[in-house]
Formats: C-alpha cells, sequence, structure tokens
C-alpha cells in the first residue's frame, strides 16, 4: 500500500511531464492543465491505497482515459455549438501561461547559461515539441510513454491497449522522423 507521502511525492514528479503529454495530445494548455489535476485525483481517490509500484501503470492508464473522455465532450460539444451557432458569437480567449515559464533557475543551472544559449536550447526544444505534435497519434502516444514518462515495452504497450511489437513499431518510427526533422533543420544532438 502506497503512503500519502509516497502518492503524494509520485504525483508530484509525475505533473509536469503528465502536463506536456496532455499539450501534445489536446493542443490546449487550459485543457491540459484540467486533464491532469482530474486524472491525478482520480489516482488519488481510486487507486490511492495500490502499492506504489503500480501507480505509474495506473496514472498513465487514467491519464489516456481522461484524453479520451476530453475528445469524446469536445466531439459532442463542437456537435451542439454548430448547430447554435448562430446564436451566440465566437470569441475564443487564449491564455499565454506555460507551466515552465514559472520555474525559476538555480544559480549554476542551465536556466543561468547565457542569453545566446538559453535561445539557442528554447528554438530546439520548439522544434522538436512542434515535430512531436506532428506526429502520427499512436507514434506519440508511445513516443510520450516510453521517452518522457520512462515506461517500459510492456507498460506501454498495456496502457494503448496493443502489442509490444507495436510499441517498438510506434516507437521506432517516430524516433527516425524526429531525427529526420532535425537532420534537415541541421540540427545535431
Amino acid at each position: 500500500m502506497a503512503t500519502d507521502k509516497e502518492l503524494s511525492d509520485f504525483l508530484e514528479d509525475v505533473e509536469r511531464r503528465a502536463f506536456k503529454q496532455a499539450v501534445y495530445a489536446v493542443r490546449k494548455e487550459e485543457s491540459a492543465l484540467d486533464i491532469v489535476q482530474d486524472a491525478m485525483i482520480k489516482l488519488a481517490e481510486k487507486y490511492g491505497d495500490k502499492p506504489a509500484p503500480e501507480l505509474p501503470m495506473l496514472f498513465q492508464r487514467i491519464l489516456q482515459n481522461t484524453i479520451r473522455d476530453y475528445f469524446r465532450r469536445e466531439k459532442v460539444r463542437t456537435s451542439w455549438i454548430s448547430l447554435f451557432s448562430s446564436f451566440g458569437n465566437k470569441q475564443e480567449d487564449q491564455e499565454n501561461f506555460d507551466a515552465m515559464d514559472m520555474i525559476e533557475a538555480e544559480e549554476g543551472s542551465f536556466g543561468s547559461e547565457t542569453g545566446l544559449v538559453k535561445l539557442e536550447r528554447k528554438q530546439i526544444l520548439e522544434f522538436i515539441e512542434h515535430e512531436v505534435q506532428n506526429l502520427p497519434s499512436r507514434q506519440r502516444e508511445a513516443f510520450l510513454m516510453r521517452y518522457w514518462q520512462d515506461l517500459n515495452v510492456a507498460e506501454t504497450a498495456a496502457v494503448m491497449g496493443c502489442s509490444e511489437g507495436s510499441v517498438k513499431t510506434h516507437c521506432s518510427r517516430a524516433t527516425h522522423a524526429l531525427a529526420q526533422a532535425l537532420k534537415a533543420k541541421g540540427i545535431y544532438l
């Protein structure tokens, strides 16, 4: 059984990666924050009594299901909005909030580097994030779980509901596509 501290530590550790994963999936930061919060609450309420080693798999499954629920709700909402679009006006307020901007750099960390190095790093990361967003959804899902969430092949296959071979194929195709995009841009890491 996971203690409250273990559960809290796990949620604190996974929060930023889950946010990025949700942003890549839904492409709206506000919605991604809601999705991650909902997934964390569901994990704590329904599975907080599970052993600590089971939490990563459970959380990934809950996060994926919450993302799928979001898309289902959006589909219904969009169909109703399109039916009644003549009754309302379409103004969308978008805030440029990035959770990563809220973290201040400590002395001696990469955040204390020169402006030019920061700019280059930011441009490369933005390019990589853009290319990850352009991956097909299954490749993006497998790539993020394997390399961002550090799940192994079997865990990723269980979360995605496919075979381990499919996970390996999706990850391979995703890494090759990202490598080609970086090479074409002249970026060598």
